[in-house]
């Protein structure tokens, strides 16, 4: 065996290899995702070129990853940030998420990344007065009161509750649970937020959009088109265990199951379901929820259905810093 041969044999990998680390709850305090926990692939990672053929990808890195309708209570994005809790109680909630795209499986640089969600009493921020419980997405006032006049007859029309809907202007000034900020060279971005509650309707989520051939400016992130419109999920159990902690104690809106909801596909990643890590006994010290989006970068999906008529907010962002 020549000095080279050896040389091959013994060479490391290269140190350089990206991995996304899902990070447990003992470290959810910082926003850098540090190893907590051992670093696990995510789906279309390669390895820095090196000697031998390249493994091919995995199939499911080629998966769309699931639309979802906007909802009405999207505002968009005035809000240049990383931290969206502002003064919203809850249990700390961090976002590690991953945008590649679904022809090369390649990380998307630079894409601009919407996240909104309701807080732990069902209430979402700029449209505070429409309460918690009702449908069309956000809560909608308390429930009625008196009889009924008239029976329904005929086929139902519209959206589910909660389902989407057309786009409501906002009817205050507040913006907590509501960000935007920009992938790193590894198409990856981190949020930190509060794990949402629920309302009548829907089962717990986070709405997420995902902008890309825009430019960042010192205005924000201005031009391009929305590739993506989706949602989160949050499996049954870590949402059960949320349920006798403040603030979410305090919620006694009707919990509609993640088998129950109207808008969340059943497919798992696939349709937004959130990988999560916390402490199964104290779930109150808080959560980390990671995945991959894979996207068509070439797509526009604004999000737009569901019945109602279409936003008036502009489908890409521009941003100011807060």
């Amino acid at each position: 065996m020549t000095d080279n041969e050896k040389l091959d044999q013994t060479r490391p990998d290269d140190p350089t290899r990206r991995k996304v680390v899902t990070v447990g709850a003992g470290a959810v305090a910082a926003v850098g995702l540090g190893g907590a926990f051992a670093a696990n692939a995510v789906a279309g990672e390669r390895k820095a070129p090196g000697h031998g053929p390249k493994p091919a990808p995995p199939e499911d890195c080629y998966l769309l990853t699931s639309e979802a309708v906007e909802g009405p209570y999207y505002i968009d994005a005035d809000k240049l940030r990383q931290d969206v809790t502002e003064d919203r109680p809850g249990i700390p909630l961090t976002l590690s998420l991953r945008v590649i795209d679904s022809e090369t499986c390649g990380p998307v640089r630079n894409a601009a990344v919407d996240i909104w969600h309701c807080d732990a009493i069902g209430v979402y921020s700029g449209y505070e007065n429409q309460g918690s419980g009702g449908g069309g997405g956000g809560g909608g006032g308390p429930a009625p009161t008196g009889s009924p006049t008239g029976t329904p007859t005929g086929v139902p029309t519209g959206p589910p509750p909660g389902g989407g809907g057309g786009h409501q202007e906002p009817t205050d000034d507040t913006r907590y649970l509501r960000g935007t900020w920009h992938t790193d060279r590894h198409g990856h971005v981190t949020f930190k937020t509060v794990f949402p509650g629920w309302y009548q309707g829907r089962c717990v989520h986070i709405h997420v959009k995902v902008h890309v051939d825009g430019e960042w400016t010192d205005a924000g992130y201005e031009g391009g088109h929305t590739c993506h419109t989706g949602q989160f999920f949050f499996a049954e159990e870590a949402v059960i265990a949320t349920m006798t902690l403040d603030p979410y104690v305090t919620n006694t809106t009707t919990r509609t199951t993640l088998t129950e909801d109207t808008i969340y596909d059943q497919s798992g990643t696939q349709g937004g379901l959130l990988k999560l890590r916390y402490h199964k006994d104290d779930i109150g010290k808080g959560v980390v929820g990671s995945i991959t989006m894979s996207v068509d970068t070439d797509a526009t999906n604004d999000g737009e259905g569901g019945g109602g008529p279409a936003p008036s907010a502009s489908a890409s962002p521009s941003a100011s810093a807060s």
